[in-house]
């Protein structure tokens, strides 16, 4: 089945080693990743055999946050990493774009969503291999319907929200090995009868002081191919993007501001400094104010 058969845009075999970093490379609170993947895992290897009536499990993670914090990103590594856990020939990684769903044709969002959840996934599914389906910014398919109001959006939105939250009833019912991990920008847009069928929601906020130090000295050692030593450097710089509410990757977009900054570092980027990064991150709060 290619990519773009009902909002479906990759299909990828995992495990593999170009998508490791996604899951070491993403800064996250402790215990969060240990519980992301010890659901992925439990629900891959063990839902078939549970009676759904007494562990409602549908198969569903939800990580929400801003923008820039590493969701969709770490929803990959997630499933390369259970990949190499389960082994024996990996998983299939499904990704669905949410925003491939709306439509000006009355009706034809919640046919197009239907169709995803009846037939495409089921079909993948009947491949019988461990599939994850990645439902990346959720909020755009599963559309609050307390929230929204029928003069600004259309019924058919909410008829797809209908269709959305059937089909992941079906899927879990008929497809024991798929897991679905879906994102979200925005969880208060989002419908609450979806949430409500998530097994697990894992908020993914703004990097606090000690992650965003993890993330800055990552960031530099791979540009100049080692650690950076100044440690008190490290850690001011570290306190002024806290300040400053960087998500994390405007925190590694600083490296490239610091690089472009300067013809020198775009040459021989491995004389990067903190300093550097510091007048990066000093120029870009002076630009905003301007």
């Amino acid at each position: 089945m290619p990519p773009g058969v009902e909002g479906v845009v990759a299909l990828v075999d995992l495990p593999d080693a170009a998508w490791e970093s996604r899951w070491t490379r993403i800064v996250t609170t402790e215990g969060l990743k240990d519980r992301l993947l010890n659901f992925t895992l439990f629900s891959l290897r063990h839902r078939g055999r549970l009676d759904a009536v007494r562990l409602p499990i549908h198969g569903l993670v939800v990580l929400a946050g801003p923008p820039g914090t590493g969701k969709t990103t770490l929803a990959g590594g997630l499933a390369d990493t259970a990949a190499r856990e389960l082994g024996a020939g990996g998983l299939l990684f499904v990704e669905v774009d949410a925003h491939a769903f709306p439509s000006q044709l009355l009706g034809e969002s919640q046919r197009s969503v239907a169709r995803l959840f009846e037939r495409t996934l089921p079909d993948l599914a009947a491949r019988g291999r461990p599939t994850i389906v990645l439902l990346d910014e959720v909020e755009s398919l599963a559309v609050s319907r307390s929230g929204a109001s029928l003069e600004t959006n259309p019924v058919d939105v909410h008829r797809a929200t209908d269709a959305l939250l059937e089909g992941i009833d079906e899927v879990a019912r008929r497809c024991p090995n798929v897991t679905f991990v879906a994102t979200t920008n925005h969880p208060a847009g989002v419908d609450a009868a979806f949430l409500s069928r998530a097994d697990l929601v894992e908020e993914m906020g703004l990097p606090g002081v000690s992650s965003v130090k993890r993330i800055l000295a990552d960031t530099i050692a791979e540009v100049i191919g080692s650690e950076p030593a100044d440690e008190p450097a490290l850690g001011a710089l570290a306190e002024a993007c806290v300040a400053s509410q960087l998500d994390a990757r405007r925190v590694r977009k600083l490296i490239l501001r610091a690089i472009a900054s300067s013809r020198e570092l775009a040459l021989s980027p491995e004389r990067l400094r903190i300093e550097d990064v510091a007048a990066a991150l000093r120029d870009e709060a002076d630009g905003a104010h301007r």
